[in-house]
């Protein structure tokens, strides 16, 4: 979901693990020169959604990385059997009155750019958050800890599982 911390515990883990960090959003970006909420305004949700798709599709054959993806991505099949073929997969779990406080300012998120804004994280939250935890190997409750002891305690589980 927006907000929830992909980002910023993203990077860290990846630091932690000695790994290389790719945000899927950012990627998109560099890639196409433009701004996420230019993509939506030129091409729509379905075309961002294209889009998406063929960043992931690229960025999951890769090994040994750590990996950020746009909230949306898990609305598609083929992105839900990508990311699950390609590696552990942690969803990052906030309530919707958090993901509101933390994203509520930001005017980088062109699905929260609504009448109401805070009704509409509500809804997003409904409509993914089972697929979210669907395909999430390791649901994790990202508005309990610090970012620094959540990436700690992340650290320790997926290198247990990388040992297994």
């Amino acid at each position: 979901m927006p907000g929830c911390g992909k980002s910023t515990l993203g990077r860290l883990i990846a630091k932690r693990l000695e790994k290389p960090f790719f945000d899927a959003d950012v990627e998109l970006e560099r890639r196409l020169g433009v701004t996420i909420p230019v993509i939506f305004e030129l091409e729509g949700e379905p075309g961002f959604r294209d889009r998406e798709e063929t960043i992931l599709a690229e960025l999951v054959i890769q090994s040994n990385i750590v990996l950020s993806t746009g909230g949306g991505v898990v609305l598609r099949p083929s992105n839900r059997e990508r990311l699950k073929q390609g590696g552990t997969v942690l969803y990052l779990h906030a309530a919707p009155a958090t993901l509101w406080e933390r994203t509520r300012h930001s005017k980088h998120r062109p699905l929260l750019q609504a009448p109401d804004p805070y009704a509409r994280v509500q809804e997003l939250y409904a409509m993914r958050d089972s697929l979210y935890r669907e395909l999430a190997d390791v649901v994790v409750e990202s508005e309990r800890e610090q970012v620094s002891r959540l990436a700690h305690r992340l650290e320790q589980q997926l290198r247990a599982a990388a040992r297994a």
